[in-house]
């Protein structure tokens, strides 16, 4: 621990990349409409949702996991290919099994899991790329 730094800048920016992500991915072009059907969320619904709480949150729980991928990757040997790699198998390893585990106790159809987990595999891939490329 007493080699520890990390580059808050880099942390920052790989916890923004999530909106730039979720923005692209929960979209209509992209999986907007089948997520929205499949979280069984209406029009109305998505429209009276206090936006700045969302968002507010959403960037401090990215935050909060763009830090603490950075401490599992902060070694000098981590790069952008091995970064993409950590963050990939925390993605897909730990957060979409997690996912599928609680949807299928609320009965939510792979399709749900799938685009959720898919979007957090992703995101955790590009989230350690910039914090393995960016020291």
């Amino acid at each position: 621990m007493e080699n520890m730094t990390l580059n808050h800048l880099a942390v920052i920016v790989a916890a923004l990349s999530t909106f730039l992500l979720g923005g692209l991915w929960y979209s209509p072009v992209i999986f907007g409409k089948a997520w929205q059907k499949e979280s069984q969320l209406s029009d109305e619904q998505l429209k009276s949702a206090n936006m700045g709480k969302v968002f507010g949150l959403s960037f401090i729980f990215s935050l909060i996991m763009a830090y603490n991928l950075a401490f599992f990757l902060n070694d000098p040997s981590v790069d952008l290919k091995m970064g993409a790699l950590y963050g990939f198998l925390t993605g897909f390893g730990w957060v979409l099994m997690a996912i599928g585990v609680i949807s299928m106790f609320e009965q939510k159809s792979w399709r749900y899991i799938l685009i959720n987990g898919g979007y957090m595999t992703v995101a955790f891939t590009i989230m350690g790329a910039i914090i393995g490329a960016w020291k």
